[in-house]
C-alpha cells in the first residue's frame, strides 16, 4: 500500500484547518472528546484553540502485532474527563478510514451519555471508502493510502 508521510509542520497546518472549520461553523462545543491514540493531537489543538475542556475515550479497531489489521471495535469502559460528558460534544479522531470506528462511537456515546445534546465529529483525513462522513475534516483523500503521522516513527 502506498504511504503518505506527514511531518509535524504539515500536521499542525492540518489541525489548524480543522480548527478554522469549527470556528466558522455555528457549532460551539462544550467539550472536545479525543479518541486515543490518534485523535489526541487534534483534540488537544481543538480544545486549546476553542477554549473548552478536553476528555479522552480509548477506542481501537486495529489489532495484530503491527497494529494494521482492522477488526472489531473496542471502547474503554469509561471516559477520562474532569467535566461531565454533556451538552455539545466534538468527537476528534485522526481519520475516518473505514468509518466504522466513528460510526460506532457516535452510537455508543449517544446511548451511554444521554446528556449529550449535540454530537459532531472532526478528523484530519477522510479516506474514500469511509462509510461515515465527519462534520469537519482537513482533507478528503482520493486514494487509499497508509498515513504515517509524525509521532508514529517508532511504529516502523
Amino acid at each position: 500500500m502506498k504511504k503518505l508521510h506527514v511531518d509535524y509542520l504539515q500536521y499542525h497546518h492540518l489541525i489548524d484547518k480543522v480548527v478554522d472549520q469549527v470556528r466558522q461553523s455555528s457549532f460551539k462545543p462544550d467539550l472536545v472528546l479525543g479518541v486515543s491514540r490518534g485523535g489526541l493531537f487534534l483534540a488537544d489543538g481543538l480544545s486549546r484553540s476553542l477554549k473548552c475542556p478536553m476528555a479522552v475515550v480509548a477506542a481501537s479497531s486495529y489489532m495484530g502485532p503491527s497494529g494494521t489489521v482492522q477488526g472489531g471495535l473496542q471502547i474503554s469502559a469509561s471516559i477520562a474527563s474532569v467535566v461531565p460528558i454533556q451538552g455539545r460534544v466534538l468527537l476528534a479522531d485522526d481519520l475516518a478510514d473505514s468509518g466504522q470506528t466513528l460510526r460506532q462511537l457516535h452510537t455508543h456515546l449517544q446511548h451511554a451519555h444521554p446528556a449529550i445534546s449535540s454530537l459532531k465529529s472532526a478528523v484530519i483525513w477522510v479516506k474514500p471508502s469511509s462509510v461515515f462522513q465527519p462534520d469537519f475534516a482537513a482533507e478528503h483523500l482520493h486514494d487509499d493510502v497508509w498515513i504515517v503521522q509524525p509521532f508514529e516513527v517508532r511504529d516502523f
